[in-house]
């Protein structure tokens, strides 16, 4: 019974630390899902209870447990999702299928690099890569404390 009640504790922090990723990924649900209260502050306990119908999505049996299986097939419904919505956001022609050139268009790949090639050189260098990435971060972790 305690191995159980361990391996049940360990998933649901799991599923809640995988949340709070994701949330600060901009993925999930929008912050006024989540303020259920509806008073404009998240508390830990509403971050939780998402974690918790987060587990209780991928609990296809209802047995308070999840098994390899139901992790699987709750990632491989979640990866499907996600693919239909990038589909719908980025299929220009409405074909159902993605070109290089619609992910080109979307993705502008030409203006990310003319940002990182700063000296405007037409190559980007290990220096210009490098501050690139430190940039990113830094927009990452200025994101993640403001939320």
């Amino acid at each position: 019974m305690k191995r159980t009640a361990f391996i049940l504790v360990v998933a649901m922090a799991a599923t809640a630390v995988t949340s709070v990723s994701a949330l600060a990924r901009g993925q999930g649900p929008d912050f006024s899902t989540l303020d259920t209260d509806g008073n404009g502050e998240l508390t830990r306990e509403e971050l939780a209870a998402q974690g918790a119908a987060r587990f209780d999505a991928a609990d296809a049996d209802g047995n308070g447990l999840l098994s390899a299986e139901e992790l699987i097939a709750f990632s491989a419904q979640r990866a499907e999702d996600r693919a239909a919505r990038m589909i719908e956001r980025m299929d220009a022609n409405g074909d159902g299928q993605l070109s290089p050139d619609e992910l080109r268009e979307r993705r502008n790949a030409g203006r990310m690099f003319d940002r990182i090639d700063s000296d405007d050189s037409g190559t980007i260098t290990q220096a210009e890569f490098d501050a690139a990435r430190e940039r990113m971060s830094d927009r990452r972790a200025k994101r993640q404390g403001a939320d």
